[in-house]
């Protein structure tokens, strides 16, 4: 099993996953998804990047901080996911999915 920096493993057990869902609920509040990458439209390099929906699916406004440190939690408790495509982890279920996959299930 890989071995993070800090000598933590790198597992998903999922207490974990279920703690950041229910960290991130009470940090945004009416958030359902939240869509993590690290193309940051308004960058030209790599950043962590989030986008929230609520249940509606509309996007919800969020300060750059609040954003920024929302994607790094994700990235961090998934830290061998690839990254170089969008992923969307859904609060409810603590589930991370790869966003084009998650896409073409629904038939999109």
């Amino acid at each position: 099993m890989l071995a993070m920096p800090s000598g933590t493993l790198a597992c998903l057990d999922a207490g974990r996953r279920h703690r950041l869902a229910a960290q991130l609920a009470d940090m945004i509040p009416g958030a359902v998804t939240i869509r993590v990458s690290l193309t940051d439209p308004k960058q030209e390099w790599p950043h962590p990047h989030a986008i929230v929906k609520d249940e509606a699916g509309k996007s919800m406004e969020l300060s750059r901080t609040t954003a920024r440190a929302a994607a790094r939690w994700i990235l961090r408790v998934w830290p061998d996911a690839d990254w170089t495509r969008p992923h969307t982890f859904d609060l409810a279920d603590a589930t991370l999915t790869r966003s084009d996959l998650a896409a073409a299930s629904r038939g999109r």
